[in-house]
């Protein structure tokens, strides 16, 4: 496989690559494409509209296809975004099991889909899919009708572990640029960052930092109105606020301002991007030790606390506060760096280009 590898990464047909991020996911397949890019290779992304302009960027263009009268009249026709996402895909990977040979060196899937793993066996490059979630019936389906058409990675040990059943997940767990998210000096409120959904749990963060006599600042997006209103609002005051959906530059800011992040995943966390973007500024962590979470926060960059338990979440908010902050940093620098997680992806692309080569 040549130096300069040709890469087309899949990313998301309903979320935008680009700032402010709609999750971890996101954030992550926009990071890679950026260092990928600066390295020197060709980068090519099929995403969102809406996404980073400063990328080369071909959009998955969901909106276009609307079913006829007939068919939307079927007793069982699915939901409209459900046929625009599949109507996406099955674009791309007809196009790419047309000629992906004369564009691309390998496939990168980045996205939720289950088509472009159940279509992997089209295309005449070596695709890998990274595993950003926990099994899911669609996506679970086609890896278990196709897994040794397409390669797969997973975020985390622990998501490796969730997909064994089915398929070999190589694990690289994501990482973030410490070059952008830079240390700060602490002192003040804690910081919650993430999206205000159930699964994310911010209202315990918001009990825990009561219990532990520290005020707190959310940041983030309102995608669940109704979640946001029965468990968020009536705990906002003077202790605890939120701040909206944050760009990159200001949420650095605030997360190097803050004395400790906290993390309270109600799910098994895949990964935990929230953590490792707070460890970078120097920030510590206090999270439940929930999914993968363990595998990103070491005892020398924040506390953990069993999931769900409030009380002791304040125990590890409190230990977390007295964790020193060069320390947090040089462990995100280590462990967590952007720069780590592209080294591994590349590593992979060429091991899959040498084993195709060798077929």
């Amino acid at each position: 496989m040549r130096d300069r590898l040709r890469i087309c990464l899949v990313a998301s047909s309903l979320y935008p690559i680009g700032e402010p991020f709609a999750g971890g996911l996101e954030a992550m397949t926009h990071q890679l494409a950026r260092e990928l890019l600066r390295r020197g290779h060709e980068v090519s992304l099929f995403a969102a509209p809406g996404s980073d302009p400063a990328l080369d960027v071909t959009e998955l263009d969901v909106p276009r296809f609307v079913p006829s009268p007939a068919a939307e009249a079927d007793v069982n026709a699915p939901p409209r975004r459900w046929m625009a996402e599949h109507h996406a895909y099955l674009g791309l990977m007809l196009d790419l099991a047309r000629d992906a040979s004369t564009r691309f060196d390998v496939v990168h899937n980045n996205s939720l889909h289950h088509l472009p793993v159940a279509m992997a066996h089209t295309v005449d490059v070596p695709l890998v899919t990274t595993l950003h979630t926990p099994p899911v019936p669609w996506l679970e389906s086609a890896v278990a009708l196709s897994p040794a058409s397409s390669s797969f990675a997973a975020v985390s040990e622990h998501t490796s572990r969730a997909w064994a059943h089915l398929a070999p997940a190589v694990p690289i767990l994501n990482g973030v640029d410490v070059d952008r998210w830079t240390p700060g000096p602490g002192g003040g409120p804690a910081v919650w960052s993430g999206r205000l959904v159930a699964e994310k749990a911010p209202h315990e963060a918001i009990d825990a930092c009561r219990l532990a006599g520290i005020p707190l600042v959310l940041a983030g997006p309102v995608p669940d109105e109704a979640y946001f209103e029965r468990e968020i609002a009536p705990r906002l005051g003077r202790q605890a606020v939120h701040v909206g959906h944050l760009d990159h530059k200001a949420l650095t800011r605030l997360l190097g301002r803050a004395s400790v992040a906290l993390v309270t995943p109600a799910w098994d966390e895949p990964y935990g991007l929230v953590a490792a973007e707070a460890m970078a500024c120097g920030t510590p962590v206090a999270a439940y030790d929930r999914g993968a979470l363990r595998e990103v926060v070491a005892d020398e960059a924040g506390a953990l606390a069993p999931g769900g338990d409030v009380e002791a979440l304040a125990v590890a908010v409190t230990a977390a506060l007295g964790r020193d902050r060069g320390a947090v940093r040089r462990h995100a620098v280590q462990h967590c760096s952007l720069r780590r997680m592209v080294d591994e992806y590349e590593r992979l692309y060429r091991s899959l280009g040498r084993l195709r080569d060798a077929a």
